[in-house]
């Protein structure tokens, strides 16, 4: 690795870090109580929403209310984003007369969309309308995340209480989330992003000269190219905060009017890890000390640094295919060296590998360069990253509820090891809580596999595998991994918008999604009723070196467990497969 390349990933921790104290402490006060700085004019909006909306704010609800309310809200956000889909073609905002979307895209966008996994079959400057992109997609990026932190601030309602059925009121999350959270932030990070280029525009696409003349495939001279805009900025900027991913365009961050500048770069990189880092230190605030929150965000970072740091250093090295005609994969003043195949030039093999890591870590789904052309090895990390639960940053909230379940897990093993009952600040850890824990870590490894078994069985499936041997097979795993997990990247090289996959993998993310976060309300509402029992001489402290040592090892190997077999099939021989040419060796 070159030293500007560990500057660049220096200054990025730097920020990142030095953001995470102070955002996440307003978040734990926007979710207590009144939110500071904004309450004065952002209150009354939120009073009238409640109005408007017929919720009382007072009212509380009990675990399962809370479930079914989400629930709810997921079945109308399913159907409208659906509607709005199909009748495109009929709506205003339509500058470039598209058409309906068909219906098994439309059922596998509005499901995707709605988990806030944000996997895109289509092309979106092709596919969606400006009135589809505002009114369904970016709407579902603000609420579905807001719907994670509210299911995250439940569970932690669950730590905090004692000898009560509630856990707080998901309608009031909701909107409190999105009105003083999401909302500030979208809106400070879309006007800095359209200062950097990002087209923000309703204007129809633009036709414009080419520098140099081409000629098509039936020998015409080309000499324009018409050029896709619309109101993109405020829709990366959510994406990239709400960990949503997806992009206004097809090729996503990677496109010049969706990530123009490196500064542009580095701020959607930022956002993509803000929010879930920032949970940690509310997760801390909210529960009365500061270490927990802090040891949770030890755990991920010992996880995603070295997985950074494999997957930068083996696409520095390069790919030894290129070697025999010739590629020179040494850095040097004239070029970046290493493995630049699928990568852009503007932000080179480091900036790519953060945001590969990033992405698949954080649950976000956007790329700035395709992970189908990474090296074996270097795909590998961004696909275990999203096997391991997306609980490394993960999604926001979703991320840290599903890093607390492996915490309950952590707990419960220490407690069998001394012999006493388990415990988690303050709550004693019983067969209901592990029972909800296993199914919330066992329905998304189960999804991956069986999907990934059905669709290389079924002629269906195997039909748009457009790569043979174990590449092929890494593209449906990958395909499937970032379902399951609600990621919703792609490797790239399926053939995934038909009715086979749209509709398995849609049924991949409804499973990851709810399956997740149904039990975590269940941990939730039994972690509420119970009483707070003082720590003991027996107490394992879960603030501590050993604990964070714990919870990285059992996130590990659960991991390792339920998909070396599958790794086995894909990356890892394909790596295995490599020549082992030397830089200098230009044979065969």
């Amino acid at each position: 690795m070159t030293t500007s390349g560990l500057l660049q990933l220096g200054l990025y921790f730097a920020v990142l870090l030095a953001c995470v104290r102070p955002l996440g402490r307003y978040m734990a006060k926007v979710y207590s109580g009144p939110a500071p700085y904004l309450e004065r004019s952002l209150g009354p909006v939120e009073r009238w929403l409640y109005r408007l909306c017929g919720i009382a704010p007072a009212t509380e609800m009990t675990w399962k209310q809370y479930a079914n309310a989400v629930l709810a809200f997921s079945v109308v956000s399913f159907v409208t984003v659906y509607i709005f889909q199909r009748v495109q073609g009929v709506l205003p905002l339509n500058t470039e007369r598209l058409s309906a979307v068909s219906a098994d895209s439309a059922f596998n966008t509005a499901i995707s969309f709605t988990t806030n996994t944000n996997w895109q079959g289509y092309g979106g400057e092709t596919t969606m309308s400006y009135l589809t992109q505002m009114a369904a997609l970016t709407v579902q990026n603000f609420v579905s995340a807001a719907a994670g932190m509210a299911v995250l601030i439940a569970l932690i309602r669950g730590f905090i209480r004692h000898s009560t059925d509630t856990i707080g009121n998901f309608w009031v999350d909701l909107i409190r989330g999105t009105l003083y959270i999401l909302l500030p932030l979208s809106l400070v990070l879309a006007v800095v992003l359209v200062s950097q280029g990002v087209v923000q525009t309703f204007d129809s696409y633009r036709e414009v000269a080419l520098l140099e003349p081409a000629i098509d495939a039936e020998g015409h001279a080309v000499t324009t190219q018409r050029v896709a805009v619309g109101p993109a900025a405020s829709q990366i900027a959510i994406k990239q905060l709400g960990t949503n991913g997806g992009g206004f365009f097809n090729v996503n961050s990677a496109h010049p009017l969706e990530n123009p500048t490196p500064l542009a770069n580095f701020l959607e990189l930022l956002a993509i890890l803000l929010i879930p880092a920032a949970l940690c230190c509310t997760f801390g605030e909210m529960v009365g000390d500061r270490r927990q929150g802090w040891a949770i965000l030890a755990a991920m970072m010992v996880i995603f640094v070295p997985l950074l740091v494999v997957t930068t250093v083996v696409e520095q090295a390069g790919n030894p295919v290129l070697t025999h005609i010739g590629v020179d994969r040494v850095p040097s003043e004239f070029q970046s060296g290493g493995n630049m195949e699928g990568k852009e030039t503007r932000f080179g093999i480091v900036n790519s590998s953060l945001w590969a890591v990033a992405t698949t870590a954080a649950s976000n789904g956007s790329v700035n360069s395709m992970h189908d052309s990474f090296t074996p090895l270097g795909g590998l990390g961004a696909m275990w990253l999203m096997q391991l639960g997306e609980v490394v940053f993960g999604g926001v909230g979703s991320g840290l509820y599903g890093m607390l379940v492996f915490a309950i897990v952590a707990v419960f093993l220490s407690g069998l090891m001394v012999g006493r009952t388990p415990e988690y600040l303050g709550k004693k850890i019983g067969a209901f809580e592990m029972k909800m824990a296993s199914l919330a870590i066992l329905f998304p490894c189960a999804t991956v596999l069986v999907g990934t078994a059905v669709a290389v069985t079924a002629p269906a499936g195997r039909e748009t595998i457009f790569n043979s041997g174990p590449h092929g097979f890494s593209e449906v795993l990958y395909a499937f991994s970032s379902a399951a997990n609600n990621n919703g990247s792609a490797f790239a090289g399926l053939g995934a918008n038909t009715p086979f996959y749209n509709g398995l993998l849609g049924l991949a993310m409804l499973l990851g999604r709810f399956c997740v976060m149904l039990p975590v309300l269940a941990i939730a509402g039994s972690l509420a009723a119970k009483k707070t029992v003082p720590a003991g001489p027996g107490t394992l402290p879960t603030h501590t070196t050993l604990f964070v040592v714990l919870l990285v090892a059992v996130v590990m190997v659960v991991g390792a467990l339920s998909f070396f077999p599958a790794l086995a099939l894909g990356p890892i021989i394909e790596h295995l497969q490599l020549p082992t040419t030397n830089a200098g060796d230009t044979s065969l």
